[in-house]
Parts: structure tokens; sequence; C-alpha cells
């Protein structure tokens, strides 16, 4: 076993082969380079929007696409302009931002980027 932790279910519980990282929850397999060359970037994280248009800190983004809020009965509707957004450097959503009142995180495959 390694003290390494399964990308998909974040559980701890990885068997180590020759080759590959076993997680012995969901049975994801993954390689072990790809571990290693994770370990090896530490440049800043690069976010697309769905055009691929580089986003970074403080640009302004535009929803491309409805989308229901988890957990209420809101809806971001397509067209949808946000404050200026952050760029996050972990997790799942690339994108923390305001939009109609709410703070959000986002995926960056929802919105283009808005020339100002």
């Amino acid at each position: 076993m390694s003290d390494n932790t399964c990308p998909l279910c974040t559980m701890d519980d990885v068997a180590e082969h020759s080759d590959k990282l076993e997680c012995m929850v969901c049975g994801h397999e993954w390689p072990k380079a790809a571990v290693a060359e994770e370990e090896k970037a530490t440049g800043p994280r690069v976010v697309k929007d769905a055009f691929g248009n580089i986003l970074q800190t403080g640009d302004i983004v535009q929803m491309i696409k409805d989308k229901k809020l988890t957990g209420t009965s809101n809806v971001l509707k397509s067209g949808t302009k946000s404050k200026p957004i952050r760029i996050q450097e972990e997790g799942d959503h690339e994108i923390s931002c305001k939009m109609d009142g709410l703070s959000i995180g986002l995926k960056a495959m929802f919105v283009k980027k808005v020339n100002q």
C-alpha cells in the first residue's frame, strides 16, 4: 500500500503495482507516471472557457447554457454575466464568482469569456 489517494473517489486505500496504482474502493487504475508528473507540475492552473479562451482572475464570464443550481430552485440562465472571477487552484470547479447575487463555483466548460 502507498500514501497516494485515488483521483476519483479521494480514498487512500491504494494498491501499488509495478507500473500502476489501483484504488481498492472504486477499482480505478492509473499509471505511476501520472503521479510523478503531477508532483513535478508546479505552474499555475490553466483554465480555458468553452471556446478555448484562457481565463484569468479578474475576467468576466457569461453563461452559455442554463444550469440549475444544486440544492436550490434557482437557475442560471444562458447569457447571465458574472462579476470578476477568481481561478481556483484546486477542486472540481475551476471558477469562483458571483452571478445574480449568489457566490458560486463553476466549471469553465459552461462559460465564455466576455470582452471588456
